[in-house]
């Protein structure tokens, strides 16, 4: 099985590139905001650590953004909660398509969580900047200062290119994009 995890800025479209190889992606998002709904240990262990901001089950995501916002530390408060139960679930997902020849992580903190391995395949999503803020915007739970708080967590992207065995472009044209993956899926399943 070739793992691939896809890497790059917020916004840069990694979840699209994911989708884009037509094989199962683990989505680190939709796994977060599921435990956030359904998971009670998860909740009591949060509600513990932040009685202040955590109230009620399920969890509500203006909850966890309001502890961000308050304190830095909040959010590594959350992530020595939540990051092991998201890993986890990655491995069940390594078992459930074991019989796959490639599953592609999509895990906002792969490098920075030391979760990617030396066999992962790791491919840096590039683009432009303001076309990145421009489409964030555009997101209707768009906030300037989480996005902030996010990215001092977040390695440099140089570094995350640097340590990338390929680099795709993400011009926001479907067509292009599409192509780009066909390619660089063929590359990886000769190699």
């Amino acid at each position: 099985m070739i793992k691939i995890g896809i890497v790059g800025d917020i916004g840069s479209g990694k979840s699209y590139v994911a989708r884009q190889f037509g094989y199962p992606v683990f989505d680190a998002d939709i796994v977060v905001n599921k435990i956030y709904k359904k998971n009670k240990k998860c909740f009591k262990k949060l509600k513990k650590k932040l009685p202040k901001h955590i109230s009620s089950f399920p969890i509500k995501k203006k909850e966890i953004v309001k502890a961000v916002l308050e304190n830095n530390n909040n959010l590594n408060k959350i992530m020595k909660i939540v990051h092991p139960i998201v890993r986890a679930q990655m491995y069940s997902f390594f078992k459930k398509n074991k019989n796959k020849k490639i599953v592609v992580l999509d895990i906002p903190l792969l490098l920075e969580n030391k979760i990617n391995k030396k066999n992962f395949v790791l491919i840096f999503v590039e683009a432009k900047k303001k076309e990145i803020i421009k489409r964030l915007k555009k997101r209707f739970n768009y906030n300037s200062k989480i996005y902030n708080r996010l990215r001092r967590f977040q390695l440099s992207l140089e570094i995350k290119r640097r340590k990338s065995n390929y680099v795709i472009k993400n011009n926001f044209k479907s067509f292009s994009i599409k192509k780009n993956v066909k390619i660089l899926k063929r590359n990886i399943l000769e190699k």
